[in-house]
């Protein structure tokens, strides 16, 4: 396999070492997992498994944005999730909280605040899709975060962000001031 390192300043600013793949290994990847869908799916589980083993940091906002705009934009229903950190922005848990039909689903923050006491989290990000394919922000999503964030912040548990998905794009509360 013939990889030649170069270095890459990733979105934390951090400088690290960029692979560059020959064509055999391409030819290797190709043979191993066929179609791109089959690729996409191997990438989606490697993903996942960042983001579920229990201690994995969150080390970016654009991390997280990637992951969920791949978990959540081919859905063709509404689901919302939560994404459960401890005090120092590990992974508690990844979790569909609530799934709904094509235009809506229905959340309850009672439920939200049982999940995060059960995962003894500190704070936690929110991501929903809208399969209609538009990544903004409807003024019941404004009012939820709203809600949740106050009922959380009962149990001392901070809503660092909220993710709207669509089209392949995604929205971020935090970034818009809307937290």
């Amino acid at each position: 396999m013939n990889m030649n390192p170069a270095m890459v300043r990733g979105t934390e600013g951090i400088m690290r070492p960029l692979i560059s793949v020959s064509a055999e290994t391409v030819r290797q990847i190709t043979q191993q997992y066929g179609d791109d869908a089959a690729l996409i799916a191997a990438a989606m589980e490697c993903l996942a498994a960042r983001f579920r083993d229990r201690g994995a940091a969150l080390s970016s906002p654009a991390s997280v944005r990637n992951y969920l705009r791949l978990l959540l934009t081919p859905l063709q229903h509404e689901v919302f999730m939560g994404i459960f950190l401890d005090a120092q922005n590990r992974v508690l848990a990844v979790e569909e909280l609530f799934r709904g039909t094509l235009t809506q689903t229905s959340v309850y923050p009672r439920e939200v605040v049982k999940k995060a006491l059960q995962h003894n989290a500190a704070a936690v990000i929110f991501a929903h899709n809208h399969p209609s394919g538009i990544a903004e922000p409807s003024r019941s999503d404004e009012s939820l975060t709203q809600a949740l964030k106050q009922a959380l912040a009962l149990v001392d548990v901070k809503v660092l962000d909220h993710f709207v998905i669509g089209g392949g794009a995604a929205m971020s509360f935090a970034e818009r001031g809307l937290l």
